[in-house]
């Protein structure tokens, strides 16, 4: 589907590389010639993927909480010191459970939105000032979810993942003078392992909420997130783009 090499030269952080659509991600770029670091706070699950990723290409991990600022400063510094550059930033990482909204706790609210917000914006900090802003180019995508509709059964990620959206717009606009571009990929429900972490009763029957009647594929994801992360696509920027099978535009999220 793209040109072979396309990615030759180029230098890509995908966060939460370690499973799921960030190791499909990572797999891409690699295939297409990016050296890729992948980053995650579970190092046996990323020394694992990078064992696996390893025959497509040059890929090495670094354990990293993104919630976590000074581990996000130590990470960027880690790329700094030893590959000297960053062209891209796909932030993957992040986590939600499914729970009525009159059940999530302070607790539990705070940590959702730390995670899929604040740990977005820490990388997207971080990644802006030690390299995009100085050489005045850089590519960022940001992976968030389907909100198009809200999140009902999911308001603590729906909240978090509207906020990365709308960072997304805003960021477009200001560092537009900086040659950066940013994006974010919204999927809807994904065949992923991120899907193992929910109760099987609330899985089922999934496939009938979306009108293409199937789940998608962490490749058809990868494939998307690749062709915003083009040198010819930069002319995109500040879109939120839905993969979803037209999941946003019928039917229930979940059965609440």
């Amino acid at each position: 589907m793209f040109q072979a090499n396309l990615f030759l030269g180029k230098t890509a952080l995908v966060t939460g590389g370690g499973s799921g659509i960030g190791f499909a991600i990572s797999k891409q770029f690699l295939e297409l010639g990016a050296s890729v670091i992948i980053a995650s706070r579970n190092e046996e699950k990323l020394a694992k993927a990078a064992q696996e990723l390893s025959q497509y290409g040059s890929v090495r991990y670094v354990v990293c909480d993104i919630r976590d600022a000074a581990q996000v400063d130590a990470l960027v510094s880690n790329i700094l010191a030893n590959e000297k550059q960053l062209d891209i930033l796909v932030n993957n990482a992040g986590g939600q459970f499914p729970s009525a909204a009159e059940n999530i706790s302070p607790k539990g609210f705070a940590a959702v939105v730390n995670n899929n917000l604040n740990g977005t914006w820490n990388l997207i900090h971080a990644a802006a000032n030690s390299f995009f802003i100085p050489q005045n180019s850089g590519i960022i995508l940001n992976i968030i979810a389907n909100v198009y509709r809200g999140f009902p059964g999911m308001a603590h990620t729906g909240a978090a993942r509207a906020g990365v959206a709308n960072l997304t717009m805003s960021l477009a606009v200001e560092w537009s003078k900086y040659n950066i571009t940013i994006n974010a990929v919204a999927p809807g429900f994904i065949q992923s392992s991120g899907m193992e972490q929910y109760p099987e009763d609330f899985k089922r029957g999934m496939e009938d909420t979306v009108p293409a009647k199937r789940l998608g594929t962490v490749e058809e994801v990868a494939l998307l997130t690749i062709f915003l992360c083009t040198e010819q696509m930069k002319y995109i920027t500040g879109e939120t783009i839905y993969i979803d099978g037209g999941q946003r535009l019928w039917g229930d999220l979940f059965k609440l």
